[in-house]
């Protein structure tokens, strides 16, 4: 018994459970683990996303090791909870970090379209809805121009009884003052995409003085002043603009329409139409934003004589315009963008007479026949605008087709055949951009046949060879002999037209044409401050309509040398305050001379223009 208990004992006692292994520490964390759940960068390049003249392979991959670096938390570390915030635009003002200043365009600020309107305050607004914003700028525009050009001595008196040849003193001045007040309302979050609805509204006051040395040039009365003050209100825009229809794209491809008095830009640099005007137009893109396409019709508004800004008092010109353009990205090269376009210009004043504030006939132009026109132009144009390889690239051309129904020369019908064709090509290096350029106007052949093959535009404002610094862009050359209140080019153009005046006129293409040839170059000293200089070869392309119009036979075609440089400085880095000054020679050529001299020789023609804009 004494050994058959304890074996008993022991076959019934539950067996003893094996102690169960530690569970292992938990693997620490080690820098670069998370480069393991991060799928491989795909080196391939994008279809139609090519980077502009590279064609090497990408780089190594660099493997970066941070030591003691901290993983971030993840997403389940964070709380599921949201908390509401009725207005996430003024958070950092309740939070006293920020305090909105209306005086202050930098900071936040309201009127500044920082912040969405608060409707509670300004519950007289016609708007529904959120995500509402008010936009306002204001622009002062100061301009000093003092500048000298062959003047012609008045017909009945003069001001000076020792002036009586053809040309007298050629020094005038200038002095211009612009407000500029634009406001807009829209709705929409506008930081990634086009706005929902527009409304904008810009006002334009401008007031002007000339002192000229020579009497008619500023009024059609030889008694009046050969000095001017006036002063005017213009209307530069008035337009809804609605925003219809948006495609489902990453890069918000829409359809818009805009109508009322709008600014538009029929190319890239302004050659062919580039003024704010009264129209309808549908526009928007596609394919990424890269197709974009315009569609529209403009009514062309009158302009006050001595500002140029629209007047919406007189009743709209009997000249319209209707454009189909379209903007392909990446058209024939990768990083060029190609505009096809076709503008139709259908002017019917030929039954009109429009006299100017000054009392200048400009419709029909006192030159040829001085009967009234009508036309029918249409402009087909192609234009580029990018960069090959490391060369910045624009360029344009038109081929004008139409019909003249009264040519000024024979008072017949004439078929319009023109064209025009412009190139800039420029060079970064570092801070130097060094460019080329030139342009071809085609010139009248001959002014008595029933053909007029001199380019003129519908309104010019380019944005090329130096732009207004340049002498020949900024002034007009009155005309003498054989027309009056004529200009040989226009203000702030670049094409020798004959137009009694860019604003009021109409186009003329019984002209001689242009070619330019120049280069130039711009240097950024500093963030602040730019120099540029830039020297233009000019000839007309043919003479044969001034020595018609003048009856004088061979005519150079020597324009003469434009040369210009001019200093742009920004204090603020930043476009709120810029000052400008720029000073411009014309040397005149053999061609210039023999039709205009002035008192003294009239070999060298000057223009400075000290220009001071602050914006708000």
């Amino acid at each position: 018994m004494g050994l058959l208990l304890p074996a008993l004992l022991m076959l019934q006692a539950p067996p003893v459970p094996e102690e169960a292994p530690a569970p292992a520490p938990e693997a620490k964390p080690q820098p670069g683990d998370w480069e393991k759940d991060v799928p491989p960068v795909d080196p391939a390049i994008i279809e139609g996303r090519e980077r502009p003249g590279y064609t090497a392979p990408l780089p190594e991959r660099i493997e970066q090791d941070n030591p003691g670096a901290v993983r971030a938390p993840p997403p389940e570390a964070f709380p599921t909870e949201q908390i509401p915030i009725p207005d996430r635009w003024r958070l950092i003002q309740s939070l006293g970090l920020v305090k909105e200043n209306l005086l202050d365009p930098y900071h936040q600020n309201t009127l500044k379209g920082d912040r969405p309107i608060d409707r509670a305050k300004v519950p007289w607004l016609p708007i529904k809805g959120d995500d509402w914003f008010f936009v306002a700028n204001l622009v002062s525009d100061s301009v000093y121009e003092p500048r000298s050009f062959p003047i012609p001595v008045g017909v009945q008196t003069t001001e000076d009884p020792d002036r009586n040849d053809v040309f007298g003193s050629s020094f005038s001045q200038v002095l211009s003052q612009t407000f500029l007040a634009s406001f807009s309302l829209l709705k929409g979050s506008t930081t990634y995409a086009p706005p929902t609805v527009e409304y904008r509204v810009t006002l334009a006051y401008n007031l002007n003085f000339v002192d000229v040395p020579e009497r008619r040039v500023l009024f059609v009365e030889p008694s009046k002043p050969s000095r001017r003050f006036d002063q005017f209100l213009g209307v530069q825009e008035a337009f809804v603009d609605y925003h219809f229809a948006r495609f489902d794209t990453e890069r918000f491809d829409f359809i818009s329409a805009r109508a009322g008095i709008q600014t538009f830009q029929s190319d890239f640099r302004g050659f062919l139409f580039n003024d704010q005007q009264l129209g309808v137009r549908l526009f928007g893109s596609r394919d990424n934003n890269r197709f974009q396409f315009n569609v529209g019709a403009f009514w062309r508004l009158e302009k006050d004589t001595n500002s140029g800004l629209n007047s919406v008092v007189q009743a709209p010109r009997d000249d319209y315009i209707f454009v189909v353009n379209a903007y392909r990205q990446d058209f024939l090269i990768p990083a060029l963008t190609s505009l096809f376009t076709v503008v139709y210009n259908r002017n019917r004043e030929a039954d009109e007479i429009e006299v100017d504030d000054n009392g200048f006939p400009v419709r029909p132009a006192l030159i040829g026949s001085l009967r009234g026109r009508d036309y029918d132009v249409v402009y087909l144009g192609y234009g580029v605008d990018g960069r090959v390889g490391r060369v910045n690239l624009t360029g344009m051309a038109y081929w004008a087709l139409g019909e003249d129904r009264n040519s000024f020369f024979t008072d017949r019908p004439a078929d319009i055949n023109a064209q025009f064709a412009a190139l800039e090509a420029s060079y970064d290096r570092d801070w130097i951009r060094v460019r080329v350029s030139g342009a071809y106007a085609s010139g009248d052949k001959n002014p008595d046949d029933d053909k007029e093959t001199g380019f003129d535009a519908i309104f010019e404002n380019p944005v090329f060879a130096g732009a207004d610094t340049s002498y020949w862009i900024r002034q007009t050359i009155p005309f003498a002999g054989g027309g009056r209140a004529i200009g040989v080019n226009g203000r702030n153009g670049i094409l020798n037209s004959l137009r009694s005046s860019k604003e009021q006129g109409q186009s003329n293409f019984n002209n001689p044409g242009l070619i330019l040839l120049g280069a130039g170059a711009d240097f950024d000293l500093t963030p602040q401050l730019r120099i540029s200089a830039n020297a233009n070869h000019l000839w007309f392309a043919d003479t044969a309509s001034l020595e018609a119009i003048r009856n004088q036979p061979n005519i150079d075609r020597d324009i003469g040398y434009d040369l210009s440089a001019s200093a742009i400085w920004r204090p603020n880095a930043n476009q709120n305050i810029v000052f400008r000054l720029s000073a411009a020679t014309l040397l005149a050529g053999e061609g210039f001379r023999e039709q205009f001299t002035s008192r003294g020789g009239g070999r060298e023609y000057v223009s400075i223009l000290a220009n001071v804009v602050l914006t708000y």
